[in-house]
């Protein structure tokens, strides 16, 4: 795609704007209608003729005109075709304007609130696809306020949206839309994301605080309620008025600010719009039938608290609020009161954050897919699997290292134990029992446990040589480079590659590391033969007398078999003692390793060592590819 267009069909106001692909600077908000920002309103004239944008409010020619139709679309079937209707008109205004060419290769970001599931989105792209859009796809405002923040770098807080958990307020017309970004990625709220509540409201309030002081309110009221195109052009006017006491709200406060209109072209029949300090508080404080009794401030503080309560992880460091009303100071104090340990900000330009955000998501979506696809010919090459397997041989000897004390203490002297007990009868039984007792062990959380912090501290390296494939990969595609940092998941002790004890010795893929680890331990502990349990201190006497019989009667070649299938008595037994096959144990830990290093040398299956190096690199791989795929929202 050269070109990515955003379009912001708000149910008040809509907006568009356009980024070219390699564009630095920030997206442009094309005119419609000579209005940037324009209302989102169409009439059908007498004539045929589609109009759009303000002028559809009040045009006399008019035979059927609509408007707030938008936040009609989940509940009424009409709302489509209104919604089809106004977006044609659109891009008829960028075509007759030149801001969009015939067969242009582009495609269009549309928003929708973060409430909206795949289906009603589907439903919704469609729309635009019948009324003959370029490609469109359609993604939450939230996220488009975000990416447009990010984007510009309107952070000066220094916020790290790829660590930070973020909450985006969106306050549109008809609705205020939450959006929970956490790592980077917009997790669904259980409140579906929106609450029907918006500034819109606020313009109607307005409206009926005008008509109260009217000294003509009844025929007011009925006028207007006979009469909806007037309704909805005098509540257009009254937002006017509201934007504009609100942008500078110290100096209307002493200053006059209002709007006469004139009724059905009726001289007799006059509107006095106005706003001053008292409407204003009247508007944001005080309670009105409209909100079932609640003022505005009330359901902003409790669409709020709603979120927050509704937030299953961290809570938000940040609180972004975009759309017109997030202007209002009033606003940002609702935010800081009900989220006290965030930052709250606003955009530049919130009225065009979304319209914006589209623009830059269509870029960084194009992004993304041409990096993915980059991610995954490098995975296809197999040099992951390559920088694993010449390391393979260090991650035996790590494990070695950390494993081998460990048996010795929690697995052999326990044997001993049993043996001592007479709970192994003969000592030729050892080495049956140590076999079953180490495989249990290997495969207990205890031996996981113990395998993390070097298993992570051999990853380190492949992480670094990985990242010096993917660094330029990520700067290629303007992605910040630590999204392929296998390095920062290590250094936050999130290891996302799982090694267990109980798959590297499998026992039906590892028997010959498991027998080897039994007849290293076995031969250094017993001797080879078995004598070494019983052949010093106190126990050797009784021993030496025993070795003496059994020579005597069986000849030496004899006696060490014999002996080894010898019930000892468990009084005997007890002569043995304790603390001397402890101490023995420490002494032949470091003969135990060396043996173990050895016997891989000689031993080893190349064959489970293949299995082994591939098994670690698919995981390498597939984390890889899931951090690759969760780059949603790039600083």
């Amino acid at each position: 795609m050269e070109r990515f267009y955003g379009f912001d069909l708000g149910d008040a106001e809509s907006a568009v704007s356009r980024l070219g692909r390699a564009s630095d600077g920030v997206p442009e908000i094309l005119p419609v209608q000579d209005a940037k920002s324009f209302i989102t309103a169409y009439a059908q004239l007498d004539n045929g003729t589609l109009m759009i944008g303000e002028g559809a409010c009040y045009n006399t020619q008019a035979v059927y005109r609509t408007l707030r139709f938008k936040s009609r679309f989940l509940t009424d079937p009409q709302s489509a075709k209104d919604v089809r209707r106004f977006a044609s008109g659109v891009l008829n205004e960028l075509r007759q304007e030149g801001n969009l060419s015939e067969g242009e290769d582009c495609c269009f970001y549309i928003g929708c609130p973060a409430g909206w599931n795949k289906a009603d989105r589907e439903r919704y792209r469609r729309i635009f696809e019948d009324a003959g859009y370029p490609p469109a796809r359609i993604i939450s405002e939230s996220r488009a306020a975000l990416v447009s923040a990010c984007q510009s770098r309107h952070f000066q807080v220094g916020y790290d949206i790829m660590q930070k958990p973020v909450l985006v307020v969106d306050v549109g017309s008809s609705t205020t839309d939450f959006a929970y970004i956490l790592g980077g990625k917009e997790v669904e709220l259980q409140t579906a994301g929106e609450v029907a509540f918006g500034g819109g409201m606020m313009d109607e309030l307005i409206l009926d605080a005008s008509i109260a002081q009217s000294a003509d309110s009844s025929r007011l009221r009925k006028v207007l309620r006979d009469n909806p195109l007037w309704y909805s052009y005098c509540e257009f006017s009254a937002r006017r008025l509201k934007e504009k006491y609100f942008s500078d709200e110290e100096y209307w406060r002493t200053n006059a600010l209002s709007k006469t209109i004139r009724l059905l072209n009726d001289p007799t029949l006059r509107l006095s719009l106005r706003m001053d300090e008292k409407i204003a508080d009247q508007v944001l404080h005080k309670g009105a039938p409209l909100l079932g009794g609640k003022s505005f401030e009330q359901v902003f503080i409790e669409s709020l608290e709603s979120a927050r309560a509704h937030i299953q992880d961290q809570l938000p460091e940040l609180v972004f609020l975009t759309g017109g009303v997030s202007k209002m100071p009033a606003v940002k104090d609702w935010c800081a009161q009900v989220f006290p340990e965030a930052v709250v900000i606003t955009g530049a330009e919130p009225e065009f954050s979304v319209a914006r955000g589209l623009a830059w998501s269509g870029r960084i979506d194009e992004e993304l897919r041409a990096f993915r696809r980059e991610v995954q010919d490098f995975i296809d090459t197999n040099a992951v699997n390559r920088i694993v397997e010449s390391r393979i041989d260090e991650l035996y000897r790590k494990m070695v290292d950390t494993l081998v004390e460990p048996i010795l203490m929690e697995v052999a002297l326990p044997v001993f134990d049993r043996w001592r007990d007479n709970e192994i009868r003969r000592l030729s039984d050892i080495d049956g029992v140590m076999k079953t007792e180490i495989e249990a062990w290997l495969h207990s959380d205890r031996a996981q446990a113990l395998l993390v912090k070097p298993i992570s501290e051999w990853l380190k390296p492949i992480a670094y040589e990985i990242e010096d494939r993917t660094m330029p990969i990520c700067v290629k595609h303007n992605v910040p480079y630590r999204a392929l940092s296998l390095s920062s998941y290590l250094s936050l002790s999130d290891i996302s590659i799982q090694i267990e004890a109980k798959d590297v010795f499998a026992v039906e893929g590892m028997t010959w590391l498991i027998n080897t680890i039994i007849s290293v331990i076995v031969g250094l502990i017993c001797g080879g033969s078995g004598l070494a349990i019983v052949s010093s201190g106190i126990s050797g006497i009784v021993a030496g007398t025993i070795l003496s019989l059994l020579v005597l009667f069986l000849g030496k070649d004899k006696m060490q078999e014999a002996f080894m299938k010898v019930d000892v008595p468990k009084h005997l037994r007890k002569l043995v003692p304790r603390g001397h096959f402890e101490a023995r144990l420490g002494k032949v830990l470091g003969e135990v390793q060396a043996n173990f290093y050895n016997s891989l040398e000689e031993e080893k299956n190349a064959e489970i060592t293949k299995r082994l190096a591939q098994e670690i690199a698919d995981q390498i791989e597939q984390c890889l590819f899931k951090m690759a795929e969760i780059v949603e929202i790039p600083l």
